[in-house]
């Protein structure tokens, strides 16, 4: 079954129009994808993208679902008994998905095949959130226990437990030379030598949960994204705070970094997408995209194609300049 392209959603009458710029990124509606139970829907917790950009991979409260992100058509969906997905990642070679559950585990599948390869016990809570480190040997769980877990992908084999936060661990990013962890709790930003799984710095500022976590491909900035209404850019190596941005009404769900590193992308419960201007802190277009709050967020690696999950819906965009 295909799935029919959507219009252009860069609304004409959208309730809080985004700023007359020149040369603003923004985006166009391509495609809708439905995610999760087909009549009632589900909330789209976690997507990535295959490092060739051809395949999304999204996870919800009834499983994995794979899907050819080109034409938009499914490909296979990945079930587990009692499994509701809270988190997925993908690993360099494109071979393998991970995926952090409701159920404490951490399941790793077969993206060719769709088999569960074998599962991770150890979390005494749910698993929030997941990473694969860039040359695919460690995996990073991050769970509502408050530890992190520092995994051998290749063997399932545990290699460290920190016990990061005094709650829950809602994000972690690992920077792209592999070398740092980054992780966030209620209010509090931690970043951690990933090899010695050694404490490095504690970042200090939101003033409630930080849902969201990237880092810039050159491996300087942190994007951090919290409940109180506000993103934060970082200086990474130094942990100096650069700038705070305002702008989403309510919790900051998501955030995702082009691979340039120009351009930020934000999402939250008020149900805009926005993108901003990196460099400058400039919000460029504020996009009213879906009709409930939003998720989960990911780019292509050649910055062209952005997606979005909310409650039940995928949302693929072209993303240009204009």
């Amino acid at each position: 079954m295909k799935y029919e392209a959507a219009k252009d959603a860069s609304l004409s009458n959208p309730p809080n129009p985004s700023p007359p710029h020149k040369n603003l990124i923004t985006a166009t509606l391509v495609n809708t994808l439905p995610g999760g139970d087909l009549y009632y829907g589900s909330d789209i917790y976690g997507l990535d993208i295959t490092p060739d950009g051809k395949t999304l991979v999204s996870g919800n409260e009834d499983g994995i679902e794979i899907w050819d992100l080109q034409t938009g058509e499914p490909k296979f969906t990945l079930t587990k008994d009692g499994d509701s997905v809270l988190s997925v990642a993908i690993s360099p070679d494109s071979k393998t998905i991970v995926s952090g559950g409701k159920d404490k585990t951490i399941n790793i599948w077969n993206l060719q095949t769709g088999k569960l390869k074998s599962t991770l016990v150890g979390h005494d809570d749910e698993v929030r959130s997941v990473a694969i480190t860039p040359d695919g040997k460690t995996l990073v769980s991050g769970s509502a226990d408050d530890t992190i877990k520092i995994w051998n992908l290749q063997t399932g084999k545990l290699k460290l437990t920190l016990p990061a936060h005094s709650q829950i661990v809602r994000s972690l990013a690992v920077s792209p030379d592999g070398k740092t962890l980054v992780t966030g709790g209620v209010d509090i930003i931690k970043i951690w030598n990933l090899q010695t799984g050694k404490l490095k710095a504690t970042l200090t500022g939101h003033s409630n949960t930080i849902f969201s976590l990237a880092i810039s491909s050159d491996n300087k900035t942190l994007i951090s994204g919290s409940c109180d209404r506000t993103i934060k850019i970082w200086n990474l190596q130094t942990g100096e705070l650069k700038s705070t941005l305002s702008g989403h009404q309510d919790c900051t769900w998501s955030v995702a970094i082009s691979p340039n590193g120009k351009t930020l992308f934000s999402i939250g419960d008020d149900s805009y997408i926005k993108i901003w201007n990196l460099q400058t802190g400039e919000l460029q277009s504020n996009l009213y995209t879906h009709p409930s709050r939003v998720f989960s967020l990911a780019i292509t690696p050649d910055g062209n194609t952005l997606v979005s999950g909310d409650y039940g819906t995928i949302k693929i965009w072209r993303l240009f300049s204009q």
